[in-house]
């Protein structure tokens, strides 16, 4: 694809984008365009439907080496979400034609909407610059002398409004944070060890200003996070909190926004060993902490919110060894709660469970939200098209509600219940880390991690284990990892 991405002069460009709802005529400013009629002529052919995000290419005979008419769908169902998934579609178009620099003159069309859908030109540049960027993400780090790679060439953008450029520039760095997460993802786990992804965060944080300390070995004992040093414990690879922390240049007296990611390099299931193909992709057990990540290149360089924001990742390796915790194991975590394992497998909730602690006793938040593959329940639940969410605070649904709806990062609220506590409860320490039974199997884990959530502080769940890859292109995500809950956390960031 495209390598870097940039938003440039509209002098240079040798392709130009126009729009066309489904049904309706092109719009005068896009036929002031058409120099020689190849444009009006394409929109006759039968493949010039309209519909969202198709596209017909037009080659006037002087000018633009070619135009592309974007399909932009019902104008009376417009949503400006659905050009996200039409940058995706350009950018495939272009790379395919050989095209690196494209004009966009969609403001006519747009000119066309009912008022109740208007779209600013800020609002389509951001929405097309994350479909370009996401689409181009690709991960050939690891390839070697078998395999040809091309060298990917620049992508300039442009668009016919100032404002337009500038959504264009901001849509392009919410990308950027979304493929940072997926870069992270793909890493495989021989070279992705906790102290690895913990000197990644590092250069994220030199790079955004941002502040950046690892806890790991004797800290992790003098600070009591008994869930990362047990599960981390049975391997070579130790574990470690990474702690990210942005700070404004105003608003530093307010509470901050801490978000908890769980980060296991790898997942064998540990003494509960996965079976059969059970353990294929545990490299992306990592996910949670690779979107707080994200997230966090996110709000340091594109959001900037007047407040701070902490990300504390919890990494280890579920490994197997004569040290590895076992089945009947009790352990004591920080805010004094006994827990009981019963399953090895379950250890994402056991380290995120320090996060928590930590998060409330130490930083004194806003709110806290975790995000973690945590379940493969979510996912016979939910499928892909939603992330598991819970939360003790209504108000914060609606934020995350509506950072899901402009992200495209759903989520779908599940309950909270003092029944599915129970469930958790053990016959001889307080909670087991894994009930008996396969019911509400996603549910227990969020009434598990609220045993380590002080009351009266705000808290919200995000399971992604159904979110955070896909094995057939979505959008302009093509199959993968994902990179769920870069945006989505920053979002909700700027929502509050």
């Amino acid at each position: 694809m495209f390598d870097p991405i940039k938003v440039g002069s509209r002098s240079k460009a040798k392709a130009l984008v126009v729009g066309m709802f489904k049904g309706q005529s092109l719009d005068a400013d896009t036929k002031a365009l058409d120099t020689d009629g190849s444009i009006v002529a394409a929109t006759k052919r039968t493949e010039a439907t309209g519909d969202a995000g198709s596209i017909v290419q037009a080659f006037p005979a002087k000018g633009y080496e070619r135009v592309f008419i974007l399909g932009l769908g019902d104008k009376s169902s417009f949503d400006v979400s659905s050009l996200r998934n039409a940058g995706g579609a350009i950018g495939r178009a272009m790379s395919a034609a050989g095209i690196n620099s494209v004009e966009f003159a969609i403001s006519g069309a747009m000119g066309k909407l009912p008022k109740k859908s208007q779209v600013t030109p800020f609002q389509a540049g951001a929405m097309l610059g994350e479909g370009f960027g996401l689409v181009c993400w690709t991960y050939d780090e690891l390839r070697g002398t078998a395999t040809t790679v091309s060298k990917k060439p620049t992508l300039t953008l442009t668009g016919s409004h100032a404002k337009f450029d500038d959504g264009l520039r901001r849509g392009l760095g919410m990308a950027e944070g979304s493929n940072i997460a997926r870069t992270l993802s793909q890493t495989p786990p021989n070279i992705a060890t906790p102290m690895w992804i913990a000197g990644e965060c590092k250069k994220i944080a030199r790079k955004s200003g941002m502040k950046c300390t690892v806890f790991s070995g004797k800290k992790l004992e003098d600070e009591r996070l008994n869930g990362l040093i047990n599960v981390g414990k049975a391997s070579e690879n130790k574990p470690c909190m990474i702690r990210m922390e942005y700070t404004p240049k105003s608003g530093k007296s307010k509470a901050p926004i801490v978000i908890v990611g769980k980060t296991m390099s790898y997942d064998s299931g540990g003494l509960s060993i996965k079976v059969g193909g059970g353990m294929v992709g545990m490299k992306r057990d990592k996910d949670g902490g690779c979107g707080a990540i994200g997230a966090m290149h996110i709000i340091a360089n594109v959001i900037k919110p007047n407040r701070p924001v902490i990300a504390l990742l919890m990494s280890a390796e579920n490994a197997i060894s004569d040290e590895a915790y076992r089945p009947d194991d009790v352990i004591e975590f920080r805010n004094g709660v006994t827990v009981e394992i019963t399953n090895t497998d379950a250890e994402g909730r056991l380290v995120m469970a320090d996060g928590l602690c930590w998060a409330c006793e130490k930083e004194k938040p806003e709110f806290v939200v975790d995000i973690a593959t945590l379940t493969g329940g979510v996912v016979v639940a939910l499928g892909s098209p939603f992330a598991g969410f819970w939360t003790n605070d209504d108000s914060l649904f609606d934020t995350f509600n509506a950072a899901g709806n402009a992200s495209g990062e759903a989520i779908w609220r599940m309950p909270l219940h003092a029944d599915y506590t129970t469930m958790m409860k053990s016959p001889i320490a307080d909670i087991v880390n894994s009930a008996p039974v396969r019911e509400a199997h996603p549910i227990q884990g969020a009434a598990f991690l609220e045993h380590f959530v002080d009351e009266g502080v705000k808290w919200a769940h995000v399971d992604i284990a159904g979110t955070h890859a896909t094995t057939k292109a979505r959008g302009p995500i093509n199959p993968g990892p994902t990179g769920f809950g870069a945006r989505l956390l920053a979002e909700a960031v700027e929502r509050s």
